[in-house]
């Protein structure tokens, strides 16, 4: 865990700095609307071998849903009334929590001793409903053979995944934690990234796990068909000022919302000002859902660095959890003799 990270999703704290003029959608920490005319033309610098420069600190935290609330139904904008009312509602809700951190019925330690405040992070706020875009606003719902692999998985994991450390989501054993994952969304609290680029790579280190993604921008050819990945295999081109990512090979042993190997993924990074990134991305998988679905989030720059995230060397819920399940069961045997 690090010092800039919200305490949860729901709730994190509104501060986005400044007005994001290219995307017109944005809100800042006061709730003020963002200027909603006609962008001017931005120029991104230019790395040595000439292509645009992603490179920096960036949070992709926010605290705008993937899915829509139904009772949205097809809204897919927040009113600048209704804006207001929402962050007078998250001002309230940060002063209680700030009244009560520490206490002995919330945590048992301060939060901001390990950064859980949220007054310590940056977070971008928008008027969009949902980061899944379009009148719908949420992800469609499985198909037949989808809804019973997973039902499947389910059922497996509720027999199973007590019984050894490989049985354990890959979350646990600090092997893949679902935000490191592709797409890239936000967490409840580590969301922040470093971009640095090379010719022909571009590389994001997450700071959830601390893991390091390189996407190749040279034009090499995805890995063979039987080469899968937990985060896929990424290939990436550059499309005017937008790295655009095609990812492939992905694994079904680390699904996405129901997903499989057949999962297909086009990501866009566009930077549309000095302190903003668009993060639009594209999902498929016709053995799981029966169209295809976007979301796009914005990435605002942040300050660095990026400390490490030690998820094995604390990791003391594996061993507790196995050991729990050991005592239950030697003592269902006894109550059984």
């Amino acid at each position: 865990m690090r010092n800039r990270s919200p305490l949860f999703l729901g709730a994190a704290a509104v501060a986005l700095v400044g007005a994001l003029p290219a995307l017109g959608q944005a809100q800042s920490s006061k709730g003020a609307a963002a200027n909603s005319s006609p962008a001017k033309t931005w120029t991104p610098a230019r790395t040595p071998d000439g292509q645009p420069d992603l490179q920096g600190y960036w949070t992709n935290a926010t605290t705008t849903p993937l899915e829509r609330p139904k009772a949205l139904g097809s809204k897919e904008f927040y009113t600048e009334q209704e804006m207001a009312a929402i962050d007078q509602k998250e001002r309230e809700r940060d002063e209680k929590a700030l009244e009560q951190a520490g206490t002995p019925d919330i945590v048992h330690y301060d939060f901001s001793q390990f950064g859980l405040d949220r007054a310590q992070s940056k977070s971008v706020r928008s008027t969009r409903t949902s980061l899944i875009v379009g009148p719908e606003g949420t992800i469609p719902p499985l198909l037949p053979e989808a809804r019973k692999k997973a039902a499947e998985r389910a059922a497996f994991d509720r027999e199973h995944s007590f019984d050894a450390a490989e049985y354990r989501p890959l979350s646990a054993r600090c092997l893949m934690l679902t935000y490191e994952s592709v797409p890239m969304l936000s967490a409840g609290y580590n969301n922040n990234l470093q971009i640095v680029q090379g010719r022909g790579y571009v590389a994001v280190m997450h700071e959830m796990n601390h893991s390091v993604r390189v996407i190749p921008t040279d034009g090499q050819p995805h890995l063979p068909a039987g080469v899968r990945q937990w985060r896929g295999d990424s290939r990436g081109h550059w499309d005017g000022n937008t790295l655009v990512v095609d990812v492939t090979n992905f694994t079904d042993r680390n699904p996405f919302h129901g997903s499989g190997d057949k999962l297909h993924v086009v990501e866009r990074f566009t930077r549309v000002d000095n302190d903003t990134i668009m993060y639009r991305f594209t999902v498929e998988d016709p053995a799981t859902w029966d169209k295809p679905w976007t979301a796009e989030a914005v990435w605002s720059k942040t300050k660095g660095p990026i400390y490490e995230f030690g998820c094995h060397e604390g990791n003391y819920g594996l061993a507790n959890t196995l050991h729990g399940a050991r005592v239950e069961e030697e003592a269902a045997k006894k109550a059984s003799r």
